[in-house]
C-alpha cells in the first residue's frame, strides 16, 4: 500500500502548502516582506506539542507576533536542571528578541498529565526519555494529590494541568534572564489553561494562584495591575 493510500496526511500538507502559495501568501505579501527582514515578537508562548493546540488560532495573532516553544507537557525545567533547547529558547527570546511577555499554556485532556497520573496505563516504562522529562512536573503531581485527593478522570487531569502551569511559571523565575527582566519590570508572566472542547481559557495569577477569566485578566492589565 502506498503512503497516499494509507494516510492522506502527506497529501493534505502539500495541498495546504499549495493553497498558501497561491491564495494566502499573495494576500499578505506586505506582511511577509516585512517579516523577511527580521522578527520582533512581543510574546514567548510556551505550550504543549499536542496537535490539538494551535497557538496562532487560539490567540488570533499574525506571523511574527509570537515566539513559540512547544514540548511534551509545556514544561520548563528549572535553570540548571536540564540545560538544553528549552532553556536556550527562553534565554534567546528574553535577551535577543526582548519579548515583553511569557505565557505558559496548558490544556485539557493532556496526555502528559494523564501519564503522570497513571504511568502504567500510558506505558511510560516503554518511553524512558518521556518519563525522565516528566520528572520536571512531579511536584505538580504531588500538589494535586494533596489538594484533590478524591479527583478522578478528567477532573484529576485538569487539576494537574493547572498545577503544572503554576509549577512551570515558578521554574521560569529561576532562569537568570527571566529573573533579571522581572526585577526590572520589563517582563510579564502569565499561565493559561485552554479547554479544547469549549475554547475557554483560564488565566492564572502568580500571586494568589487562582484562575481568572479572560475578561478579568484583561481588566487587570488595562488598569496597569500586577503581572500574573
Amino acid at each position: 500500500m502506498s503512503v497516499e493510500q494509507h494516510d492522506h496526511g502527506p497529501i493534505a500538507l502539500l495541498e495546504g502548502a499549495k493553497d498558501f502559495n497561491l491564495r494566502v501568501f499573495p494576500g499578505n505579501a506586505e506582511l511577509f516582506t516585512d517579516l523577511a527582514a527580521g522578527q520582533s515578537p512581543h510574546t514567548l508562548f510556551i505550550t504543549c506539542a499536542d496537535s490539538r493546540v494551535s497557538p496562532g488560532m487560539i490567540t488570533q495573532q499574525r506571523p511574527g507576533s509570537m515566539f513559540v516553544l512547544r514540548n511534551i507537557g509545556n514544561i520548563v525545567p528549572a535553570y540548571g536542571e536540564m540545560l538544553g533547547g528549552v532553556s536556550a529558547a527562553i534565554e534567546y527570546a528574553v535577551v535577543a528578541l526582548e519579548v515583553r511577555q511569557i505565557v505558559v499554556c496548558g490544556h485539557s485532556d493532556c496526555g502528559a498529565m494523564k501519564a503522570l497520573l497513571d504511568p502504567g496505563k500510558h506505558r511510560l516504562d516503554a518511553m524512558p526519555t518521556v518519563s525522565n522529562w516528566l520528572r520536571n512536573a512531579e511536584a505538580a503531581r504531588a500538589v494535586t494529590a494533596a489538594l484533590h485527593p478524591d479527583a478522578q478522570g478528567a477532573e484529576a487531569v485538569e487539576a494537574l494541568a493547572q498545577q503544572n502551569v503554576l509549577l512551570q511559571l515558578d521554574h521560569l523565575r529561576t532562569h537568570p534572564a527571566v529573573a533579571a527582566r522581572l526585577a526590572e519590570g520589563r517582563l510579564l508572566l502569565q499561565g493559561w489553561l485552554y479547554d479544547i472542547a469549549t475554547g475557554s481559557i483560564q488565566v492564572f495569577d502568580g500571586r494568589s494562584r487562582e484562575p481568572r477569566t479572560l475578561d478579568e485578566a484583561l481588566a487587570t492589565l488595562r488598569a496597569g495591575g500586577p503581572d500574573a
